[in-house]
């Protein structure tokens, strides 16, 4: 039987090139914001390692359950009992590859499930900055729905943030909690990360925990920070802002049941077609 309230948590980390020192921060982030209450603590994006260089992250790459980053976690984990959303980090795939891989690690340490992150931020900005995820990482194929204490939470990662057919069907699958760990880089961050991540809520009618790294980094890199936690009606219940360090939000469950009643756009899908553009008609199929 879930339980309906808890506190959950963003971490904040501002993470380099020394995975111990990393890890180092991170946890003692994570015991700080468990001594504060929390039961789900989550972490952003590549927290173990934010390098530029794609052959020093697949390099750093290992087995999920012997990654140093999971086994610190779980370490946590098990000291505080909380459950943890391990950010993400390049676990070893079938083949030789490496996946961009988010877990959920539960109250006694162990993976309770892991999402490969499906959409490679593959793109050129306006600044100039260059980003080919695709050439460190191979792109996953399955959403994922991890079974905690509280119901469904519906995993993603970063980028994934951009596809809301993703958190659709995430929530017709029973997800009432989404996380999004990122490590979003600070020019696309001032310009849509507020606003995408409370669409995502609002139209999934569910809570969402995006911790986001901050800070600069190798490369000449920046990532914007802003973790937030925002309600099913995409009301922010806390913004970390810039800086190192951790924000809290007190959740009811009951709020998913409830938005979902009030506007029940999840029970009105329908499938449709979409413009051609001179070939053959498709349709898109409802979830």
């Amino acid at each position: 039987m879930s339980e309906n309230k808890l506190r959950v948590a963003c971490v904040q980390p501002s993470s380099g090139q020394d995975m111990d020192e990393n890890l180092r921060a991170a946890c003692e982030l994570v015991r700080a914001a468990e001594g504060d209450g929390a039961r789900l603590i989550a972490l952003p994006e590549n927290v173990a390692l934010m390098d530029h260089r794609d052959e020093e992250v697949q390099a750093q790459a290992a087995v999920l359950d012997a990654h140093p980053a999971i086994l610190a976690f779980a370490e946590v984990a098990r000291e505080t009992g909380a459950w943890i959303v391990a950010g993400s980090v390049g676990a070893l795939a079938p083949g030789g590859r490496v996946v961009n891989c988010s877990a959920v690690i539960d109250g006694d340490g162990a993976i309770a499930a892991r999402y490969d992150k499906i959409h490679m931020f593959d793109v050129d900005l306006p600044n100039g900055e260059v980003y080919r995820e695709s050439a460190a990482f191979r792109p996953g194929d399955d959403a994922v729905i991890a079974e905690t204490p509280w119901g469904g939470l519906g995993m993603s990662i970063c980028y994934d943030l951009r596809f809301p057919q993703l958190y659709r069907a995430l929530a017709h699958g029973g997800a009432d909690i989404v996380s999004i760990p990122a490590a979003f880089t600070k020019v696309t961050g001032e310009a849509v990360w507020h606003v995408l991540n409370r669409a995502r809520a609002i139209e999934s009618a569910a809570f969402v925990i995006s911790p986001c790294m901050w800070g600069s980094h190798s490369g000449g890199r920046k990532t914007f920070g802003h973790s937030l936690i925002i309600d099913p009606w995409g009301t922010v219940l806390a913004d970390a802002g810039e800086g190192v360090g951790y924000v809290t939000a007190e959740i009811d469950l009951a709020e998913v049941a409830k938005a979902r009643a009030a506007i029940p756009a999840l029970r009105h899908d329908r499938d449709f077609n979409i413009p051609a553009d001179g070939k053959d008609k498709q349709a898109i199929r409802a979830v």
